[in-house]
């Protein structure tokens, strides 16, 4: 059975009635009067009035909470959405609504509650990239201030595209930091690098720069200052590198030298290899360690020093040897050495002391240096030479052969003395062409340079032009051989057919004999094809004909002689030639005697 409700308004009056009659019951008792009575009623309605008034300025200033709590939960909440670039939320109004202002507001603080936990994620999103913004910006520009504040993040703009904005920062200064890390790294091996060749200590070096550089496990520090410092270290140890690589170079240039000046053995030359096969080394090649440390130049400096001193003492020795050098290369390239004699006396003055051998090793030097120089532009002119020398001896030994009366005969060997011949005489026909060509080359070679190519001394365009005025005499002296035979040949014959066929033993040895003449003065010639006067003058008498200053008219001076021989030798086939028409005219005369006795 359910109990009745009752209205608190009608207990409220119920009880206020039950009371007020009991106030009654009670004046009356004491004997109120009527005025005392209503006035005492009118306080209890003022009290009732005032009572009333409260509760409903509290009642009103309750709602008004209630209102300005939903105005602030809206005004936050859009706040928020704005904020986070969200759209608003779409809270209905309580006017529009039948719900009350309490159930509003429990609807929206959920909402409220949402927003706000999502504000604060994504809070903490931005400041976590802010931080490391922070951080690495403090890394690259060296700035200790940012690591001891805490991030600044705008509140007012949280929206996913200002996120997206800093993590774009972010790995924007992420990529730059790990470039700026590699080129530390890569400092760092540079450095080590020119430390190890120049005997610099590195973790010394680099904790100079910055103290973390040394550190192989901890972060480095990859600033703008750091990075310009390495730079610097860098640079300062390779103007050091090349400093010292050029002064090395320079110390292994005259070891060299020396080694060549002194002829060191190959032995002690080994222990400096290292230094002498770098002298032509690019500054990158040299990655040695210690190759270009301070001791390791002085120490190959010393030896350069001891070698220079022992220079010293044995520079007179020296000095007789690269003049022996100088004269040894002169003879190999068919060249006089000019006469100096200044030179020589200094040499003669080395001995009490008086002359410096360094400058008299350097004149010598010098000239060597000079012959070098002109024995490369006289290869090829001499290679031509010495093959018309080599075809002149095969000219010599084919007339030699030629006049080998038993050449044909078959014994042991005669097919190789037969193959021989004949190539001598397919290069004797190239003679001709190669003493022109020769000639040629002489001549632009002494346009070219202004002065006379000589051969041992001798101008080598005289050789080649006696050369030819021989040739031409000797061709000239066989034609007339030629014809001598064939005159003899005709008086024979005309004697035979006179005399019968077995001739006189006396002209028969006469004619021999006239014919082994004629021979014999050809073959005797100073100047044949492969005779001696294309044998050159040995070196010691070169030397004896460039000290006299009349050698030239000497030789000026055989040509007539040796013409005059060549005249000799003519009349003498001229009077043999009268010889045999004086015995024709005998014969005829005899003749024409036995006719006339008949």
């Amino acid at each position: 059975m359910s109990v009745p409700q009752i209205d608190p308004l009608m207990q409220v009056e119920t009880t206020c009635g039950s009371l007020l009659y009991e106030l009654q019951i009670i004046w009356d008792e004491v004997g109120e009067s009527d005025i005392e009575r209503d006035k005492m009623l009118l306080e209890l309605e003022r009290e009732c009035l005032e009572v009333y008034r409260r509760k409903v300025d509290t009642a009103n200033k309750c709602r008004a909470q209630l209102r300005q709590a939903i105005a602030d939960a809206e005004a936050e909440l859009a706040a928020i959405c704005s904020a986070m670039g969200e759209r608003p939320v779409h809270i209905r109004q309580a006017d529009q609504t039948h719900g009350s202002l309490k159930e509003e507001l429990r609807t929206i603080l959920p909402q409220l509650e949402e927003m706000q936990k999502r504000k604060l994620e994504r809070r903490n999103q931005f400041s976590d990239v802010v931080q490391q913004i922070q951080k690495i910006r403090s890394e690259i520009y060296a700035s200790n201030k940012i690591h001891h504040t805490s991030p600044v993040v705008d509140e007012t703009d949280l929206s996913l595209r200002k996120l997206e904005e800093l993590q774009k920062e972010l790995q924007a200064l992420q990529r730059e930091k790990s470039d700026r890390l590699k080129q530390v790294l890569e400092h760092l091996s540079t450095l080590n690098s020119l430390c190890l060749v120049l005997g610099i200590d590195f973790q010394q070096t680099v904790n100079e720069v910055h103290p973390s550089l040394g550190d192989s496990d901890g972060t480095k520090s990859i600033s703008n200052d750091t990075i310009d410092s390495l730079a610097t270290a860098i640079k300062r140890l390779l103007e050091l590198k090349i400093q010292r690589m050029q002064r090395l170079q320079d110390l292994a240039t005259s070891m060299l030298e020396l080694w060549n000046l002194m002829d060191t053995p190959v032995e002690e030359q080994q222990m400096f290899q290292n230094v002498t096969c770098n002298i032509a080394a690019s500054e990158h090649e040299l990655t040695e360690p210690n190759m270009l440390s301070e001791e390791f130049i002085n120490y190959v400096e010393a030896e350069v020093y001891r070698l220079e001193a022992l220079k010293a003492s044995k520079m007179k020795e020296l000095v007789f040897k690269k003049r022996s050098e100088l004269e040894d290369l002169c003879r190999k390239t068919r060249m006089i050495p000019e006469t100096d004699s200044g030179l020589e006396f200094a040499i003669e003055a080395i001995e009490t002391g008086a002359v410096d051998p360094s400058h008299i090793l350097e004149q010598i030097e010098l000239q060597i240096g000079n012959v070098k120089e002109e024995a490369l532009s006289r290869k090829e002119i001499l290679e031509r030479v010495e093959k018309w020398m080599a075809a002149c001896e095969e000219e010599c030994w084919l007339e030699e052969y030629n006049r080998d009366e038993n050449r044909y005969n078959a014994g042991r060997g005669a097919h190789l003395t037969l193959k021989r011949a004949e190539k001598a005489r397919a290069l004797v026909n190239k003679l001709p062409g190669m003493v022109e060509t020769l000639a040629l080359k002489t001549d632009a070679w002494e346009k070219e340079r202004g002065i006379e190519f000589t051969y041992d001394g001798i101008r080598l365009l005289s050789m080649l032009e006696e050369y030819n005025i021989l040739r031409q005499e000797k061709e000239q002296e066989r034609k007339r051989q030629r014809d001598q035979k064939k005159l003899e040949g005709q008086l024979i014959a005309e004697q035979e057919v006179l005399f019968g066929s077995k001739p006189s033993p006396m002209k028969t040895q006469n004619a021999k004999k006239g014919s082994r003449l004629s021979c014999g003065g050809t073959s005797n010639r100073r100047l044949s094809l492969g005779g001696a006067m294309l044998q050159t003058p040995k070196t010691d008498q070169l030397h004896s004909f460039k000290g006299t200053p009349n050698t030239r008219q000497t030789k000026k001076n055989e040509r007539p002689h040796q013409n005059g021989q060549l005249n000799s030798r003519k009349d003498g086939g001229i009077s043999a030639l009268s010889a045999g028409i004086t015995f024709m005219n005998t014969y005829f005369f005899s003749i024409f005697a036995l006719f006339c006795r008949i």
